[in-house]
């Protein structure tokens, strides 16, 4: 045998030897492969019209009293459950009525709330907090998943917010740790991405993005550290007199903005519980 021969009978044995593999391994790994977000995975969410109309619904510009905090405008992002971005809009009529830089804001919000949430617990970006202050127990965590920057500022800015704008199925990534992200869970108690809100005092994004997840039907959570097994912002942040040092009872608090924002949060029990609607 000439050493071309032998090289030829070589390349078409491991040929073969692949090809008897490859449906070997298919089989050996189904899981894997039915795992992986497929299709438009955003159909599950709200569509731009929806999201604009239920934003603009509970947002009141100029009114602190509704939603407590300043009130702004504000901007509204959906993900998937794979972290694409599925909606952006604001309650605004033009592009600078919002805080622009709150728009990458809500993005990672609505990523970060996505990302640290599970099939049976979820956590808010406000539940994240108090664990990412040095010293506790997801400290550190606040700089994982680096936004990607050059996509935030892509296109024209007349389009952000709008069923144009160029986030839409992008995944961009970013942690946020104060209040405005919520997972959301569809009525059978699956989850399906999640909802950021941005543009004024992040205990307001967190009101704004409860009332507006509520009102989509889209709160049927499973569990989580809150009263009641939510997901709620918690406000229990106390100071040491002796140390000095900050401390938070539950584990999960958040930092107290305005008053308003604060009971209104502490009367989603009653006004805006979570679960399937009656």
């Amino acid at each position: 045998m000439t050493l071309l021969t032998w090289r030829r009978t070589v390349s078409i044995a491991v040929a073969a030897t692949i090809t008897a593999i490859q449906p070997a391994v298919a089989q050996q790994q189904p899981g894997q492969v039915q795992q992986r977000p497929s299709g438009n995975t955003c159909a599950a969410l709200p569509t731009h019209q929806e999201l604009t109309r239920i934003l603009s619904d509970v947002v009141s510009p100029g009114d602190p009293e509704a939603n407590g905090g300043l009130g702004n405008p504000m901007w509204a992002v959906t993900v998937d459950r794979g972290g694409k971005i599925c909606v952006v809009t604001r309650s605004g009529q033009s592009v600078d009525e919002q805080w622009l830089g709150s728009r990458a804001i809500a993005a990672s919000k609505a990523y970060t709330a996505n990302a640290f949430s599970l099939e049976g617990f979820a956590l808010s970006t406000a539940n994240l907090y108090w664990p990412t202050q040095p010293e506790n127990s997801l400290y550190g965590s606040s700089n994982a998943n680096p936004i990607d920057v050059s996509a935030l500022y892509d296109g024209e800015a007349s389009s952000w917010g709008t069923p144009d704008d160029p986030l839409v199925g992008q995944r961009i990534g970013g942690t946020i740790a104060f209040g405005g992200g919520l997972a959301l869970y569809s009525e059978d108690g699956s989850i399906v991405g999640a909802l950021g809100v941005s543009g004024d005092e992040s205990c307001t994004d967190h009101v704004i993005a409860w009332r507006m997840r509520h009102g989509l039907n889209l709160d049927n959570i499973p569990d989580g550290v809150a009263e009641g097994g939510t997901d709620n912002i918690i406000h229990d942040l106390t100071t040491d007199p002796a140390s000095g040092q900050e401390k938070s009872s539950s584990g999960y608090g958040h930092p107290k903005c305005s008053p308003r924002a604060e009971v209104i949060a502490e009367g989603f029990s009653e006004t805006a519980p979570v679960g399937p609607e009656q």
